[in-house]
Order: C-alpha cells, then sequence, then structure tokens
C-alpha cells in the first residue's frame, strides 16, 4: 500500500494540530498497519480475540518498540487515536497492553533485566497483557484494593491471593489462546504488616487455558465494547521478586520493607501513575472519534435531500436546525482537538528524566485516587470523553436509520466512549473530587474576570465566561460547605457535609475542566501565525463557545453568570457564524478525515449509497 495521501497539507497548521509532532513517515506506517489489505497473504484468523491479536501485532511490528513510543508522547497518542478510529475494541486492546501494561514495567520496573524475556514478549505481541486493578464487590475498589501479595521471606517470592469473590478482579483477557500475562493490583503484606497497593507481573495462561493458581470464567460479554471480558482470581500464585514493580521500594534480607514516597496514598498514586499516560492520550482518541463522527454527519447531510414540505428536494444541511447540530460537532471537535494537544503537552512536560512525576502532595485521595495522581490531566480525561460521547450521540441522531448502522461506526464509537465513562478513572469521581478541591481553593476574582466580556463572535467570549462562572460556582460550593461544616460542628471535608454537596461539586467540576479545554483553543489560535488560517478557525472556535452557552443556559442562569436579556442575541450569533464556517467546510472535512481504508464507514464517502452497497450481500429471485 502506498503512503497516505492526506488531502491536507502536511505544512498546514490544522494538520499539525490533528496529528500532532509526528513525521509522515510514522503516520505512513501507522497508516499501513491499520488500513484494509484487499487481499491479504494469509487468511485473517477467525474468532474475535484472534483476529484483534493479529492487528495487535501488526501495529507492534510496524511501529517503533513500547519504550520508544513512550519517549514520543504525540506518537503514542496517534497510535490511540488511529486504532479507535479505525476499530475501538482494538484500541481498548492496545490500550491495556501497551499504554497500561507495558508502561507499568517501563515506569515501575527499576530494572528490566530480570524481565527482559517477559518485556520482549510483551513488546512484540507474543504474549498479550492485560491491566487487573477493578475488584468487583466494592465501589471505589482502586481506594480498598483487597487482593494480596504476601512476602515470603525465606523464600523471597511473592504469594498472591484473592481473599474472597468480592476481590475477583475484571479485565479484557481470556482463557484460551495466546499466553496472557497480566499486571494485576495488589497490597503487598510484610510479615503481617499492610505496606500498600503495588502492580505485580502474573502469568495468567498460556495456550491451553489458565496456569496453576489462576481461576478465570469463560468469556463476559459486553456488547457496547466487545472484548473477550473474563473474570479473574488467584488461589495461592507464587511470583518471584522480579515480578514485583516495585519503583524504588525494596524490603532487605531481613524482611524490613522500605518505601521512599512514605505513605500508603503516595505509593497508590505512584502505582497507577500509567493513568498519566492514559489521561494524556485518551482525549486524541476522543478528539479523533468526535471528528469522524462530525465528518460523516456533515457529508451525509449535505447529500441527503429531505421531501418535507416547507422545501421539497432540499438538502438537510441548509436547514438551520441541522447546521447547528452537524457545525456545531465539527466546532466542539475542533475544540477538543485543541484539547488533546493540551493534554499532551502537559503531560509531556510534567515528566523527568529521572521519574515520572505523579502528585504534587496537594490532592488527598478522596472520592477516588485519580486527582492525587494528576488533577488536570484526570480532568482533561473526564471531560473529552463525556464531550466526544455527546458529540458522537448527536451525529447519530441527525443521521437517522444510517446512524445506527454498524458499519457506519458511530454505535461502536459510542460503545467506546460510554465505556471509558467509568474506565480509565470515573468521570463522575473525578468531577466530584475536583469540585472538592476547587471548593477548597476558592479565591475572590481578579481584575481581570470582572473586564467587559468581548462580542460574542469573539472565541475568547465562551473561555472568559466560563472563568466567571466556574469562580461563581466555587464561590457557592464554599460559603454551602463552610453553612454545613458550621451547623453540625464536622470538619470541612467530612461525609456529613459532602454528602448535600455531591451534585454541586460535580458541577463545579465539570465547569472546571471545561475551562481547561476552553483555554486550550483560544491558545492554539493565538499560536496560529498563517492569518488565513486562522481567519478559518475563528468562527469555528465561536461556534463551539456560543452553542456550549445554549446547551449550559441553566446553569449558567442560575448562578446569575448570564442575566435573560445576555441570551438573546445567541440564536442570531449562531447562524452567522455557521455561515462563516460553511464556505470552509470541505477544507475542515479533508483535515479531519482519517485515511478511508482505515477508517471504513460507508457514511464518510461522497457517494453514500454506493459506499454502502459494496458492504452488503444481495441475493437474487431467480424469474420463472
Amino acid at each position: 500500500m502506498n503512503a497516505p495521501s492526506f488531502p491536507c497539507s502536511v505544512t498546514d497548521p490544522l494538520y499539525e494540530l490533528v496529528h500532532g509532532d509526528c513525521a509522515p513517515s510514522f503516520l505512513a506506517a501507522l497508516h499501513q498497519a491499520l488500513g484494509h489489505h484487499p487481499a491479504p497473504a494469509a487468511p485473517e484468523p477467525t474468532g474475535r480475540d484472534a483476529r484483534l491479536t493479529a492487528r495487535l501485532r501488526r501495529l507492534t511490528r510496524a511501529l517503533p518498540p513500547a519504550r520508544e513510543l513512550f519517549r514520543s508522547p504525540a506518537q503514542l497518542a496517534a497510535l490511540i487515536a488511529w486504532s479507535a478510529a479505525a476499530e475501538p475494541a482494538l484500541c481498548m486492546t492496545v490500550i491495556n497492553h501497551s499504554v497500561l501494561g507495558l508502561g507499568s514495567l517501563i515506569s515501575l520496573a527499576p530494572e528490566h533485566g530480570p524481565l527482559r524475556k517477559q518485556f520482549e514478549s510483551l513488546e512484540t505481541a507474543r504474549a498479550k497483557c492485560s491491566y487487573l486493578v477493578t475488584e468487583i464487590g466494592q465501589s471505589n475498589s482502586h481506594l480498598a484494593t483487597r487482593t494480596v501479595a504476601e512476602f515470603d521471606v525465606q523464600t523471597r517470592e511473592f504469594i498472591l491471593t484473592t481473599p474472597d469473590q468480592g476481590a475477583v478482579k475484571f479485565s479484557s483477557t481470556a482463557a484460551h489462546g495466546i499466553p496472557r500475562v497480566g499486571v494485576a493490583l495488589a497490597r503487598l503484606t510484610v510479615e503481617g504488616k499492610d505496606c500498600g497497593v503495588f502492580p505485580f507481573l502474573v502469568e495468567l495462561s498460556d495456550a491451553s487455558g489458565p496456569l496453576p493458581g489462576v481461576r478465570m470464567t469463560g468469556p463476559v460479554e459486553l456488547g457496547a465494547l466487545p472484548l473477550d471480558y473474563a473474570y479473574v482470581c488467584f488461589t495461592g500464585v507464587r511470583l518471584p521478586w522480579e515480578h514485583w514493580l516495585r519503583d524504588d521500594a525494596t524490603i532487605s534480607e531481613d524482611g524490613a520493607f522500605h518505601d521512599p514516597l512514605g505513605s500508603a496514598d503516595r505509593r497508590l498514586a505512584r502505582t497507577l501513575c500509567v493513568g498519566q499516560a492514559l489521561w494524556a492520550t485518551l482525549p486524541a482518541a476522543a478528539a479523533a472519534l468526535a471528528r469522524q463522527a462530525g465528518v460523516g454527519a456533515v457529508r451525509y447531510a449535505r447529500r441527503r435531500r429531505t421531501q418535507g414540505r416547507l422545501a421539497p428536494g432540499t438538502p438537510l444541511l441548509d436547514y438551520r436546525s441541522q447546521q447547528h447540530a452537524v457545525l456545531g460537532a465539527m466546532a466542539d471537535a475542533f475544540a477538543l482537538t485543541c484539547a488533546a494537544a493540551g493534554a499532551l503537552e502537559l503531560w509531556a512536560a510534567s515528566r523527568s528524566p529521572q521519574r515520572q512525576s505523579t502528585s504534587d502532595g496537594t490532592d488527598l485521595m478522596g472520592f477516588a485516587p485519580w486527582s492525587a495522581v494528576s488533577r488536570p490531566l484526570s480532568a482533561y480525561k473526564a471531560h473529552s470523553i463525556r464531550e466526544a460521547a455527546r458529540i458522537t450521540a448527536l451525529c447519530q441522531r441527525h443521521c437517522g436509520f444510517a446512524g445506527f448502522l454498524d458499519s457506519n461506526r458511530l454505535t461502536s464509537y459510542r460503545g467506546f466512549l460510554d465505556a471509558f465513562e467509568p474506565a480509565g478513572g470515573d468521570s463522575q469521581l473525578i468531577c466530584y473530587d475536583l469540585g472538592r478541591a476547587l471548593a477548597d481553593e476558592a479565591t475572590a476574582p481578579s481584575s481581570d474576570d470582572v473586564a467587559p466580556l468581548p462580542s460574542l463572535q469573539d472565541p475568547r467570549w465562551w473561555p472568559m465566561l466560563l472563568r466567571r462562572h466556574t469562580q461563581e460556582l466555587a464561590r457557592r460550593l464554599t460559603t454551602r460547605r463552610d453553612a454545613f461544616a458550621a451547623a453540625g460542628h464536622h470538619a470541612k471535608d467530612s461525609f456529613a457535609v459532602w454528602n448535600p454537596l455531591l451534585d454541586e461539586a460535580a458541577e463545579l467540576g465539570s465547569a472546571h475542566a471545561a475551562l481547561l479545554a476552553a483555554d486550550d483553543v483560544t491558545r492554539t489560535l493565538s499560536a496560529i501565525t498563517d492569518p488565513e488560517t486562522r481567519s478559518r478557525l475563528e468562527p469555528l472556535a465561536a461556534l463551539h463557545g456560543a452553542l456550549a452557552a445554549r446547551r449550559h443556559v441553566g446553569s449558567l442562569l442560575a448562578a446569575g453568570t448570564l442575566a435573560p436579556a445576555d441570551l438573546d442575541e445567541l440564536p442570531q450569533v449562531t447562524d452567522l457564524l455557521c455561515d462563516a464556517v460553511l464556505p470552509h467546510l470541505r477544507w475542515l472535512e479533508d483535515a479531519f478525515a482519517l485515511p478511508s481504508d482505515v477508517v471504513r464507514a460507508p457514511l464518510g464517502a461522497e457517494d453514500y449509497g454506493q459506499a454502502l452497497a459494496q458492504t452488503l450481500t444481495w441475493k437474487h429471485g431467480v424469474m420463472s
């Protein structure tokens, strides 16, 4: 296959934003690995797991090894984004195997030497890795991991045990096929002392099934994101010393445990540090899916003619309501693309040559551990997944029956995004903790925050308004928290105080995450030096802000951030911005769309009917 030929020039600023700091040669290799091959050299493997494993191996052969990808955040993000658009189940496989599994070894194994054989087997996908963190018996199981790794002082081994049914792990893994390896989070105990939660490398199964001491169920079906999921538990599995991904902790010859981090919460945050890589790259996948959904919906609306009595034969794209939806989807996808770049830049800047940063110590464990691992990256994760899910659902509805056909991908995109609402750090819990922390840090507005707002058609209008709104929500939540604390004489972070305020905390956390993304949009625009590109993107950015304000009008009015009279202009401005975007729509589509042989969705084709027909099998009746 030839290298990908992108309609948008590699020197175009929008191309650089969409694809990041990736060389064309890397994107060509990614295209080659993910693109459809009409005449494969070997028959496609049968069975879901075998097929996904074959695709994973194709990726590992085509791309740099995992260690190099982790040194290049843009390449890792492109891998996640492209694989999500190609097949969401493949992306989840890559995330489990490469980002979380191999990422744990890269970040937390002080020496790869003792694990060289296992590492190379995983890096070449001869074995497949699963990340085993969630336990089924209780909510927020990450904060109270019950799987135990007991240290045997005599043999210097660890005995991995699932104490009861409530501690059973759940992940995408399988009891058959190629060898399976797990990175399992377990509570280390040394001579009866709880030493915190660490990851352990566990060999789960070989080609014939689970290995001794490992129990796995048959496949647990999850239609929204079809993979071979299973429940996993351990009955005294012995692990050698080197399978403890110990970071800089150690146990002396006489059994004395030492951890320089000094606390169980800091150790848990460090153990979960691979969450930073996930949260830094997952927004790129969310943005890619939003862009693909937007492009498909725009192209469908352009060629689809309605026979409604208002104007028979009129393309759907001529209707204002359809423009608000599908042009709005493109605008929101652009905003997510800016946010994805912001998340990636933040992660790259936070890493040091010595070790990845985890927490600065200011965020304590609350409803979940995620803010303590990285507050801003967890916010990016929650916002990008929720926004992309909303955009995809909107495009699906506005494409009618076509939007729900599996071949058009939007259903699988929604399944992926919906699955990541609780997965990879529960987004609602993240927003609870964000809101709680922001209330503790609330300050009086500065002079910049009470300056007059610019015009509604200015891309800066929404970030400035949202900053005011976030500060007002924080002020109100702080006042309510202090009132509850004073009335009950409770500490301000106690359950009695926060339980009635969770919805308000989540609202504040969501607004804060949205503000991060809104600021990324204005930063992106200000960094574009080409005046023509900026003039094309500014109405798109402003359209994102106008539509966001209309969606959140209830919260804005309730907080007093906007008065009813302030909203009178919004509908007219929305239409004017749509008119400004329409002339540049083809350019946006070309920049946003991934190669058609990667996505393989008829919805994005110029001739939808013909493209759909090519995916169908026709049977012909015989004339008598």
